[in-house]
């Protein structure tokens, strides 16, 4: 789950992303109270007398999808050079294709200017890993209104 390319000639790396534990777990725990209520929700609108089930449905589902997921998700890494945004295995965005670095649920959101569309998922603080990226392709940081 780290960057696989290999740097080009005068390309260094600055800085590393990694996933944050606490932020993964935080995101799930968000995921599971809107599976619960989601659930308790669907099986009162059909008429069960046990909509408590929905919870525990609910609950059940994404705690088993944190559990199952939580090692590769927190250990996924995008280094960040003076030329490219390199990610996981062969991923690489040259930083001048860079159109837009925004926050998205505790995740980064790189758009491209061919409109593909990469996640830095689980980062503690989403403002810095804009401002770094925003910082080494030189672009001017977002306001937001």
């Amino acid at each position: 789950m780290a960057p696989t390319s290999e740097l080009n000639p005068g390309e260094e790396v600055i800085t590393s992303f990694s996933g944050d534990k606490t932020t993964y777990w935080r995101a799930h725990a968000w995921m599971a109270a809107v599976a619960m209520a989601l659930g308790m929700g669907v099986l009162a609108a059909l008429g069960n007398a046990h909509i408590w089930t929905g919870a525990v449905g609910g609950l059940a589902a994404i705690a088993v999808r944190a559990f199952y997921l939580a090692s590769d998700e927190v250990a996924a890494r995008w280094d960040l050079t003076n030329h490219r945004l390199l990610g996981p295995g062969t991923r690489s965005i040259p930083l001048d294709q860079i159109t837009r670095a925004r926050s998205l649920f505790g995740a980064v959101q790189i758009v491209t200017s061919g409109g593909d569309k990469h996640l830095l998922k689980y980062q503690a603080d989403t403002a810095a890993v804009i401002a770094q990226i925003d910082a080494a392709r030189g672009a001017e940081p977002e306001t937001t209104p």
